[in-house]
């Protein structure tokens, strides 16, 4: 089985968030999948795609403060700045946490551990509504 879809997530505020149930809601083919793979690839450059601790939001909020001392606004070394200050910044962050997943697939379920979560990283103060395309391939249960 091969399904291809591009999942829409709604505009988001500056800053990380957990975007599995939104995923899930889009992509219910997955659980009719006794194993396989679900690629996730984000179609933007301001924007990343990471997995990290899905139960405590102040991890969301300390990976913004922490990527926001690494890589600061503003800086006069940056020559890409016709679209603001938070612009090569995002590009930067972006290229960093990555632009696609792979996660297995397990009895109709993602094979996450416990405490993971699929987060979007929004890295523009001013983000649009983030396309990312979802490729899922595997067995189907019936077979």
């Amino acid at each position: 089985m091969w399904i291809q879809k591009r999942i829409t997530i709604r505009v988001k505020a500056r800053g990380f968030h957990l975007i599995t149930k939104e995923i899930l809601d889009q992509l219910p083919e997955i659980r009719e999948v006794e194993i396989g793979m679900l690629n996730l690839f984000i179609q933007h450059t301001s924007a990343s795609l990471t997995i990290n601790e899905n139960a405590d939001p102040t991890v969301r909020i300390d990976l913004e403060t922490q990527i926001n001392r690494m890589i600061p606004e503003g800086s006069e070394h940056y020559l890409h700045n016709i679209e603001g200050d938070d612009d090569m910044p995002a590009h930067i962050k972006a290229s960093i946490f990555g632009n696609n997943l792979n996660i297995p697939i397990d009895a109709g379920k993602l094979a996450t551990g416990t405490w993971q979560g699929i987060y979007l990283g929004e890295h523009r103060d001013h983000g649009t509504q983030r396309v990312i395309v979802a490729t899922l391939q595997g067995l189907d249960k019936s077979v």
